[in-house]
């Protein structure tokens, strides 16, 4: 470790190194993988063996991995040791039918708690952090990955999990909580608490970073976090089929997030004909783990849209970086002929100072067409009677929704805490013609 990176020369190694190093891991990773029946199966069918690759393109030889197929494989048809070596198990948060539960033994938490630990010390945390954890805990892996991450990095940790904004606050203060983790969503109704109580938290607290992730979210929304805390949001990537948190992160240059290559091939594909983009062009992006041992995962379609930033980063990182997530492929939803991601609507609202933080967008099917209804919560600031007032944010809210996205919305500006609250992830959408 020094005063820049966690471990220097993994960070900084040149491209053909880091390449080399990866179709090595690559071929260890697959000779492990044909020990699970599903990917043995599959790779004895298809012919394919670890001598398939011999550089890093030679990927593209293996078939794609989709979530149905860890569905499928449930609850142990990827695993490739003895049940006796698995010490947790982790899944994804499927309301119906099999979710996609991923296994670890004691090697695959140690990895994925180095990574972590990395990924925060890259933006800036050091072992004199007091690190606040207001991630769900259990099966969600927010809490336990960033748990483990950051008492390898050797700050005292609080696991206050999700909710019970009172408590969070006073131990941010009596324990002087310098960074947080949180839910980008849930920072915002913890600022309103704050604001409840007569505290500001850039007054009041000794925040220094704010680590964000989990949802997707706009530029916007992390600048209004800034600028509500006092303190530096990093955006972070990470999801639970290749481990959970850590597996990309902002350093402290914030210009988008390092993909641990030495952990990860990522490749960006063009959802509909399935081949590569070129850097700087929005594809979905696809994730092999390179240093999971009990249940390896190979070329698996994330649905995440991103692309791969061409330059390269100040901070000396060669690892490459991805932009933020601008949505999922299964996300979009179709309104009027126009294709819409949620994340272009939250764009329009958190450029809006008179809106707060949570809002809902409502799909119907009506014999006259869709309807898409957007419902905002105002500020307490703003909250008034005033019905010209109202009116006049309201058309504003309308004409750039309708900029934006090219389909005018219905808009309903609600009173602060209308809009129903849940622990984790934020729900934006509402489509009702799926109902």
């Amino acid at each position: 470790m020094t005063n820049t990176f966690w471990q220097e020369e993994l960070e900084t190694l040149d491209r053909a190194r880091l390449e080399a190093l990866q179709a090595k891991k690559l071929r260890e990773s697959i000779a492990r993988a044909v020990q699970s029946p599903f990917y043995g199966k599959r790779y004895r069918e298809l012919g394919l063996s670890p001598d398939s690759i011999r550089t890093i393109a030679d990927i593209v030889k293996l078939p794609f991995t989709v979530k149905d197929d860890l569905r499928d494989a449930y609850p142990f048809g990827l695993l490739t040791c003895p049940k006796t070596d698995v010490v947790r198990m982790h899944c994804t948060s499927g309301t119906t039918g099999n979710p996609a539960a991923i296994l670890h033994n004691q090697h695959d938490l140690d990895s994925w708690a180095n990574l972590v630990a990395r990924s925060m010390y890259a933006a800036g945390a050091r072992p004199d952090d007091v690190f606040q954890n207001m991630s769900g805990y259990g099966l969600f892996t927010g809490g336990l990955g960033f748990q483990d991450g950051a008492e390898k990095l050797g700050c005292l940790t609080i696991p206050a999990a999700a909710g019970n904004s009172k408590r969070q606050i006073k131990l941010m203060m009596d324990f002087g909580t310098t960074v947080v983790h949180s839910v980008p969503s849930y920072l915002g109704r913890l600022h309103a608490v704050f604001a409840e109580n007569g505290l500001d938290p850039r007054r009041d607290t000794r925040l220094k970073r704010l680590f964000i992730g989990a949802e997707p979210h706009s530029e916007e929304t992390r600048l209004r976090i800034q600028e509500l805390f006092g303190a530096k949001a990093y955006n972070s990537f990470g999801m639970t089929e290749m481990n959970g948190p850590g597996v990309g992160f902002e350093c402290a240059c914030q210009n988008g997030m390092h993909i641990w290559e030495d952990c990860y091939v990522l490749e960006i594909i063009d959802p509909e004909t399935l081949q590569p983009v070129p850097d700087g062009e929005v594809g979905e992006m696809v994730l092999t783990t390179l240093d999971r041992q009990a249940m390896p995962v190979i070329r698996y379609r994330t649905r995440d849209l991103t692309r791969v930033i061409p330059e390269t980063c100040p901070c000396g990182r060669t690892a490459r970086r991805i932009d933020r997530i601008t949505g999922r492929t299964d996300d979009m939803f179709i309104i009027k002929g126009c294709n819409v991601f949620p994340i272009q609507i939250e764009r329009v609202l958190m450029r809006i100072p008179e809106l707060g933080s949570d809002y809902l967008i409502v799909i119907e099917g009506k014999p006259e067409g869709d309807v898409i209804t957007i419902q905002a919560e105002l500020t307490p600031a703003f909250c008034t009677d005033n019905f010209k007032e109202l009116e006049n944010l309201r058309r504003r809210i309308i004409a750039d929704v309708r900029d934006e996205i090219l389909v005018s919305p219905v808009v309903q500006l609600l009173s602060p805490g209308e809009i129903p609250r849940r622990e984790g992830k934020a729900v934006r959408v509402n489509d009702l013609r799926k109902a």
